[in-house]
């Protein structure tokens, strides 16, 4: 490390004011901020020094988000060997799931960090690193059948209508990733909903292809309770046979690439909690949301909605529950920050992210609607919070003074 240290230093100047490569002055500072802690410190106006900073935090997520995306590619793979009736290893299947996610990380990030270098660029600031944690994270939220043209177009609105209109990193109203997921709903409806985008049933580099089975189904399971008959009671899986509880926990059952594993989000979950990255407060109140408001529904909810009869447990493991609850609705930047703000920011999204199940069959997600609908009044709840505040202690002035 201490070579690649003076190599750095060796060729910083170029990079600097009246240095001939100037123009990627912003390229090189990210690089050399990403690959050590900055050696600059603050002279004046600073409370805290700390060498973890806003890049290390970025990092851990990103850390926090490999157990579900390696397992993400390994289903991707499970998932299409099992529609195409063919018997493969787990590397052969995990190997598939590989070549068809890996395309989308890398426009995701060309696209994303390449906007974010210009705009750094143009306005002579340091490149901001939060693109490193939505970079992954679109890709994990989308159909493995998502076209990457169509990936790469939503990428760029969402950074620049999203975050850089906003002022960039720390500044955005609304969280990057969701709004690209929403814009894929909402300009391309085919590409994120329906049975023909979940599975992948073509071949990659030689590898996996050939007619599905019989019986072939590649409805999520929120998209089979949203649709229904009344009185249904059962989830399919790909090949035609029943999920059982196992396959939804583990994470055997289509999705999107990244949020199937409710075993692979907790073990970035646990990473983000005892890391103290992420608020446990905000964590469980989503959870304890969406709990009390399935549990509601099943007592109360029609007994032709099979979406309002599914058990609260199957709510809570199904779609993007865990991996909102866990990844976005904990992003630090757009969720509340008062403490007891991040009970009730939680608490919301639970309960809308299930009434939005049950009573818009038009959106069996729900969680991304219900985050980016409490994205808008996390400040509202903050404000609401601190003012409260503020009030009871010029009360328990008055009292005092009287």
């Amino acid at each position: 490390m201490k070579a690649l240290r003076n190599y750095l230093d060796k060729i910083k100047p170029n990079f600097e004011e009246g240095g001939k490569l100037h123009a990627f002055r912003s390229v090189f500072d990210g690089f050399e901020t990403f690959l050590f802690v900055p050696n600059s410190t603050s002279k004046t106006g600073v409370h805290i020094h700390d060498a973890i900073d806003s890049k290390r935090i970025m990092s851990i997520v990103v850390i926090a988000l490999i157990p579900a995306l390696l397992f993400g590619m390994y289903n991707v793979g499970y998932q299409h060997f099992l529609a195409v009736g063919q018997e493969a290893g787990f590397f052969e299947k995990f190997i598939y799931g590989f070549l068809a996610v890996l395309p989308k990380i890398i426009v995701s990030y060309v696209v994303g960090l390449g906007i974010e270098f210009v705009v750094a660029q143009w306005k002579n600031e340091e490149i901001q690193e939060g693109f490193l944690v939505s970079g992954l994270l679109i890709p994990m939220i989308v159909p493995v059948e998502c076209p990457l043209w169509i990936l790469a177009v939503a990428t760029a609105f969402s950074v620049i209508f999203a975050k850089e209109v906003f002022g960039g990193t720390g500044m955005n109203i609304f969280n990057p990733a969701l709004i690209t997921r929403a814009f894929l709903f909402f300009a391309y409806p085919t590409k994120m909903s329906g049975d023909a985008v979940w599975v992948s049933t073509d071949s990659i580099f030689g590898i996996g292809g050939g007619q599905v089975v019989d019986g072939f189904t590649g409805a999520t399971m929120l998209g089979q309770a949203a649709t229904a008959a009344p009185g249904a009671s059962e989830l399919i899986n790909v090949n035609g046979t029943p999920a059982t509880m196992w396959d939804m926990v583990v994470g055997l059952i289509p999705g999107s690439i990244g949020e199937t594993s409710v075993i692979a989000i907790a073990l970035g979950a646990i990473i983000l909690l005892w890391t103290g990255v992420a608020s446990w407060k905000t964590m469980f109140s989503v959870f304890a949301g969406g709990i009390v408001m399935g549990l509601i529904f099943n007592v109360f909810g029609s007994t032709d909605n099979m979406m309002a009869q599914l058990p609260w447990y199957e709510h809570i493991v199904l779609g993007g529950f865990c991996f909102g609850a866990v990844f976005m609705a904990t992003d630090p930047v757009t969720s509340a920050r008062t403490e007891k703000g991040k009970f009730i920011y939680g608490f919301l999204i639970g309960v809308m992210a299930i009434v939005i199940r049950v009573l818009n069959p038009g959106y069996p997600e729900g969680m991304m609607l219900a985050i980016l609908l409490m994205n808008i009044f996390a400040p509202l709840i903050d404000y609401c919070i601190v003012q409260k505040n503020i009030t009871a202690r010029e009360n328990r002035l008055k009292s005092t003074n009287n």
